[in-house]
């Protein structure tokens, strides 16, 4: 079975229609293979303590600068702050 490459199309987000941008993150995160993802369930458990953070702005996490519902999706990764939530 071949390996799926994730690509990016774009390498500025501004450069980017605001729908299609929210679409190619959203693909991305639905394209990551199982084994490197959360649970749907700890996904939305993730997301619910990030909405509570006083560093989330915009949907960017203020401490790292990434986007957290990309960063959420992602098994190996964790909350950046000193107190870590997730």
């Amino acid at each position: 079975m071949a390996e799926m490459q994730r690509v990016c199309r774009k390498c500025l987000l501004r450069d980017m229609p605001e729908v299609e941008y929210f679409q190619n993150m959203y693909t991305y995160i639905a394209n990551l293979p199982a084994e490197d993802k959360v649970s749907g369930k700890e996904y939305e458990e993730r997301l619910s303590e990030c909405r509570q953070c006083g560093h989330l702005l915009n949907g960017m996490c203020r401490i790292c600068g990434c986007f957290v519902e990309m960063r959420a999706a992602v098994a190996i990764r964790h909350c950046p702050g000193a107190e870590k939530r997730w």
